[in-house]
């Protein structure tokens, strides 16, 4: 089992962690709301978990450009 996070406005992967014996805890899971965690996280029927973030190139164009966070895709 293994976590993958990939960027929610690029597709990049941004990282992956395969030592699953990490509780959600560490990992920041338990602050999120409900609608939060349906946004960012997704399980495969492999057991994979998928997590959405933001990548350092998308951030930077954010902060560049407030009025892009209006738009789920902005970089093409």
């Amino acid at each position: 089992m293994s976590l993958h996070y990939h960027c929610r406005h690029c597709g990049v992967k941004v990282g992956s962690i395969d030592n699953m014996s990490i509780h959600s805890e560490s990992l920041g899971f338990h602050q999120l709301t409900d609608q939060e965690r349906q946004e960012m996280i997704s399980y495969n029927n492999n057991g994979e978990i998928h997590v959405k973030t933001i990548c350092e190139d998308c951030q930077e164009a954010l902060n560049r450009n407030p009025e892009l966070h209006q738009y789920e895709t902005f970089i093409q």
